[in-house]
């Protein structure tokens, strides 16, 4: 018996890194999961390695950022599994720059893509949670759903060249603070996890080539100069960076029936570096 079984988990950004690493820590509980990547190869990957741990994964593939993404990821978990019981609003990149030189373009996708996206998730997941809600009340059933918002110590301490980012991820812990509020009464809890240093494709240490993905089009630099990831490690009292599976399990706490009194919270998971 899992901790979670018979939930269902909806998880942005789950084909890679840490969103990967959320989906398959609440499968290995028994949750069953709509998981999400921009790229079919990913997320089929992450399905798969559901699939062995004996659990059930479904795939919405696409952009967070559009504009139907939000009903249509929610109408997939309901028409497959049923009403959400678990949403971990995940997905994200950096595209960072100085101020000056930091075009609309750019600071308009960051903010999309980690403030907008995920309000239309829950926007669109309202109408199917307080519909149950209401009938669980009615029967007098004692069902807690979950929502987990990641954030960043960037949103919460600020950055140099991450206006976008540092504002994206702090405007999400307001929309965190906002829904515990409007929806306690449905007995959801909401609660917000700002990550520090966590070792993933788009932290990978550089030595002096550069490396980039392809997000929605656009070339995007990722990777840290193994000098300054050096640097930034030596500044965590745990001395190093997170593993996806570390920073997962900080999810995770927010996901279980022992938190179910706590909502409203964000919880800082950089190593105990500020």
């Amino acid at each position: 018996m899992g901790t979670l079984d018979g939930k269902v988990a909806l998880v942005t950004g789950s084909g890679r890194g840490i969103g990967r690493a959320i989906a398959c820590k609440l499968a290995s509980e028994g949750a069953r999961l709509v998981v999400n990547d921009l790229d079919e190869g990913p997320a089929r990957d992450t399905i798969a390695r559901i699939n062995d741990m004996g659990s059930q994964a479904v795939s919405c593939v696409g952009d967070v950022t559009a504009a139907d993404f939000g009903e249509r990821f929610v109408n997939l978990a309901v028409e497959t599994f049923g009403t959400p019981d678990i949403i971990v609003n995940n997905a994200g990149y950096t595209w960072d720059n100085v101020i000056q030189k930091m075009s609309d373009e750019q600071f308009q996708a960051v903010i999309d893509v980690h403030l907008a996206a995920p309000f239309r998730i829950l926007r669109a997941a309202a109408g199917p949670i307080r519909a149950a809600a209401k009938q669980e009340a009615a029967q007098r059933k004692a069902v807690c759903r979950k929502v987990v918002n990641i954030s960043s110590v960037s949103g919460v301490y600020g950055n140099a060249g991450q206006a976008n980012y540092s504002s994206g991820k702090l405007g999400v812990v307001g929309l965190t603070k906002t829904l515990a509020k409007e929806w306690g009464r449905y007995r959801v809890t909401v609660n917000a996890v700002a990550f520090g240093l966590v070792h993933t494709r788009l932290t990978q240490a550089l030595e002096n080539e550069s490396a980039s993905v392809d997000i929605a089009g656009r070339d995007i630099a990722v990777g840290v100069h193994r000098e300054r990831l050096e640097a930034i490690a030596q500044t965590v009292p745990l001395g190093r960076g997170a593993t996806p599976e570390e920073a997962a399990g900080a999810v995770y706490l927010f996901c279980i029936p022992e938190s179910d009194y706590v909502s409203g919270q964000l919880l800082v998971c950089d190593g105990g570096g500020r």
